[in-house]
């Protein structure tokens, strides 16, 4: 009976040698893990220590972060893994251009001649400080064209005081 004890002890302890010789080392796991991310979330790195991937790095959404998680979880011999990846907010857009308002003179002669090219008679336009008053009595037919030759010379503002038939 005494033998046996020390046999056993000694496979025992043989097969705890032969299963922690097994177990994939940290190194391993990590470029196993970091190959994973670079397919799967690119800006995503881990690192292994125990079996545990902390993975770090920026992504635009929740989405990705989700899968960098799944991929490194995804890879045989980690434990578990903390997900420090941080969310970056998407670039704002980009700015409206500036409106551009023609000078006085410029909304004058645009507005008269745009009016008088659509045939239309009756109507005045006068400028002031960027904003066209359109005064007059014209067909009703006849507004549309007419408002819309004044906002294609780009004023700041129109006024339309005329009377329509």
């Amino acid at each position: 009976m005494k033998q046996r004890k020390p046999i056993l002890l000694a496979f025992l302890l043989g097969i705890g040698v032969f299963l922690y010789a097994c177990k994939p080392s940290d190194a391993k796991l990590q470029k196993e893990v970091n190959d994973k991310l670079s397919t799967a979330s690119p800006g995503v790195i881990a690192e292994v220590k125990g079996g545990v991937a902390t993975l770090s790095g920026e992504v635009m959404d929740d989405a990705a972060k989700t899968a960098a998680e799944d991929a490194a979880k995804s890879v045989k011999g980690v434990k578990s893994v903390v997900n420090n990846v941080m969310l970056t907010p998407p670039p704002p857009p980009p700015a409206a251009p500036p409106v551009s308002i023609n000078p006085d003179d410029v909304l004058k002669s645009s507005v008269d001649s745009a009016i008088n090219a659509a045939g239309i008679t009756g109507v005045t336009a006068t400028i002031a400080n960027g904003e066209v008053t359109l005064t007059g009595t014209i067909k009703k037919a006849d507004l549309r064209k007419v408002m819309q030759a004044a906002n294609e010379a780009k004023p700041k503002k129109v006024n339309n005081k005329l009377t329509l038939q």
